[in-house]
């Protein structure tokens, strides 16, 4: 594992405290883990990500993801209806190790109040919640 100090925050994401990112990518938004996270669990076997069109309220479980260590559930960070999974993390779940930020994003989604974005941490007090 890294020092905190090796892994990136990128500061135009906003993240919880369940380890989960999320970035405004047009009118839609990305989300995935983030590279704590990915560090933290090792190798990433397995992502079980929702069906295109399922909706979920901001804290609620919409996945999970498998490492050799351990199964961790994924919460989501605010209110929206899944647009897109990305759908290389089936095959090539080590995308998130490799790209937590870029390659290994997990879901577009549509907001249903983006405005709640801004609420959610900055790199800088995520990254101060870890130590």
């Amino acid at each position: 594992m890294k020092d905190i100090s090796e892994l990136r925050f990128p500061e135009e994401c906003r993240y919880i405290a369940e380890h989960v990112w999320i970035r405004q990518d047009g009118d839609e938004w990305l989300i995935g883990i983030s590279d704590y996270a990915q560090d933290q669990l090792g190798e990433i076997a397995f992502v079980d990500l929702p069906a295109v069109g399922a909706s979920f309220e901001a804290g609620q479980e919409f996945g999970s993801v498998e490492s050799i260590k351990s199964v961790n559930a994924l919460f989501m960070p605010v209110n929206g209806t899944v647009e897109a999974v990305n759908e290389e993390l089936e095959g090539a779940p080590t995308l998130i190790n490799v790209s937590p930020y870029e390659k290994g994003w997990m879901l577009r989604i549509r907001a249903t109040s983006p405005d709640d974005v801004a609420g959610l941490l900055t790199a800088e007090a995520y990254r101060a919640q870890l130590g």
